[in-house]
């Protein structure tokens, strides 16, 4: 992680409030208290971004069912692949879920 974000107090107590959350029913008042409606729906397209990426589908494919542009897909899919491993997680748990449901 960068290290402007390592030593920056207020950063690291966002991260700890949104780490205390309890479910998805709170997750979704904190965070639209906290953001704009169009910067959750920027972090939900990138989220949906992401699932598709690691599904290997092509990106002029992943652009036309989200309305991402390539440019953002492109990005997205580096963090994806070479980040810090925080979508590879959550990925992976959103998988898991998804298995027990089924």
């Amino acid at each position: 992680m960068e290290r402007e974000l390592e030593t920056d107090s207020s950063v690291q107590e966002l991260f700890e409030a949104i780490a205390g959350l309890k479910d998805p029913a709170e997750c979704a008042r904190f965070f639209r208290d906290l953001c704009t409606l169009p910067e959750l729906k920027a972090m939900a397209e990138r989220w949906e971004v992401a699932g598709m990426v690691s599904e290997n589908i092509p990106y002029r494919e992943i652009s036309v069912r989200t309305g991402a542009s390539t440019a953002t897909i492109t990005r997205i899919a580096h963090w994806v692949n070479y980040g810090e491993g925080g979508y590879r997680l959550m990925l992976e748990r959103a998988e898991k879920r998804e298995k027990r449901k089924r």
